[in-house]
């Protein structure tokens, strides 16, 4: 089907866009604590952020992504006329990017996922009414509202707490930190691995079964832990003058590890959120047909990770300093154990088929490092605001999208 060239290029600048945003507000949750505990500083994460999230994006992206996101809207509603998927996925996009650009500016940090959800909603409910909306997945959605924050808060409780009895209030911090530590860098390592493994790399035809996949991934772990313990067995045993800040240090490894992690995860799995538009549409103009899945281009997968890394470097203080510092105070140790903490869970409910958000996920996660040390820790307004966010993340990307489609159906008359 020939599509304008002023519409393809709108496209690609609108998910280029979308793409930039995200990095500003999602990409940035997850080196939010390792810059507020100073594990990382601002530009190092960056630069760090920019090597996982390409290397996710590019190497295991979504090369076979949703056509209507998350399968919310049925395609074949459209399939009389392409063009309302042409002019409901561009108007889906510019309003998942605006909310993201609003949310960035003041510092929120919301989904890009349900940010575009909520966008490719209301373009099915204005151009195919309410019989194409598959409403048991927004149901999923919407419980995933309160599964995400919920199990990665309560696994931050839980680790933290632990790291707090049994490193940082034992007697010998540096010799606990000794005999304990190794095992943690074996068991994040270990699940890092297996996640890779285990169904995660089919572009690099890395899909082992699980029989398969927890053996590789113990041993690899173990190396890590070898590796680790003979490292903390060369350094100094007193760990000097301040023993607690020597033993926070040694977390700094651990959670930047984590976010690199987090950051992979994203290039791999998010970044169809501002692309997987921009791909259906370019495959409409290909078949001249609406598909429930189309292949995604390497440049169009690029294209969106490196918009992402963009955002990430030029706008994403603001949502860095919310994660890292308003919501409470970060240190190394706490950092690791909202990083790990969100970053089992997005696995877990991944490979369970649960529609999770990271986003969610890590604040919740970080608020539940805070509850360890008391509600006193916690900034309550911080998390009031958050929380409001991501309420109104559905409504105003709808009617946004809304607002665009109606122009974009008035504007062009191809």
């Amino acid at each position: 089907m020939e599509i304008p060239y002023l519409i393809l290029t709108l496209v690609v600048v609108a998910g280029f866009y979308t793409s930039f945003m995200g990095g500003a507000n999602d990409l940035a949750n997850s080196f939010g604590t390792s810059v507020g505990s100073k594990a990382l500083t601002l530009r190092g994460a960056v630069v760090v952020a920019a090597c996982a999230e390409l290397a996710g994006a590019v190497l295991v992206g979504a090369h076979v992504t949703d056509t209507v996101r998350k399968g919310i809207v049925d395609p074949t509603a459209f399939a009389s006329d392409p063009r309302n998927v042409v002019y409901g996925m561009l108007g889906a996009i510019l309003a998942a990017g605006l909310f993201l650009q609003l949310a960035t500016h003041l510092g929120l940090p919301v989904s890009s996922t349900h940010s575009t959800v909520g966008a490719v909603l209301g373009f099915g409910l204005i151009a195919g009414g309410i019989g194409c909306v598959s409403w048991a997945k927004m149901g999923q959605i919407v419980a995933s509202w309160f599964v995400s924050p919920i199990s990665g808060g309560v696994l931050a409780f839980i680790l933290f707490h632990f790291i707090n009895r049994n490193i940082l209030d034992a007697p010998d911090p540096a010799r606990a930190t000794r005999r304990i530590m190794p095992w943690m860098v074996c068991i994040v390592i270990s699940i890092i691995v297996l996640s890779f493994l285990y169904k995660g790399l089919k572009n690099l035809r890395l899909h082992l079964p699980l029989a398969e996949a927890l053996p590789a991934a113990g041993a690899v772990g173990l190396l890590g832990a070898a590796t680790a313990y003979l490292l903390l067995r060369r350094r100094p045993a007193r760990l000097i003058s301040d023993p607690l800040r020597s033993v926070e240090n040694q977390f700094k490894y651990l959670q930047v590890l984590t976010a690199c992690y987090v950051a992979f995860a994203h290039g791999a799995n998010d970044v169809a959120n501002g692309i997987g538009p921009v791909a259906a549409i370019f495959a409409i103009r290909q078949t001249g047909e609406v598909a429930m899945k189309v292949p995604v281009a390497t440049w169009i997968l690029a294209l969106g990770g490196f918009g992402i890394v963009c955002g990430l470097a030029i706008f994403g203080a603001n949502v860095i300093r919310t994660i890292g510092e308003r919501i409470t105070e970060v240190t190394p140790s706490r950092g690791f154990a909202a990083e790990f903490a969100a970053a089992t869970t997005v696995l877990v409910c991944s490979k369970l088929g649960m529609p999770i958000s990271t986003t969610h996920t890590l604040v919740g996660a970080v608020i539940g490092v805070a509850l360890a040390r008391g509600i006193g820790a916690l900034d309550l307004k911080t998390v009031r605001n958050i929380f409001a966010s991501w309420a109104v993340t559905l409504p105003a990307t709808i009617v946004l999208s809304m607002i665009f489609y109606w122009v974009l159906m008035s504007v062009f008359s191809w």
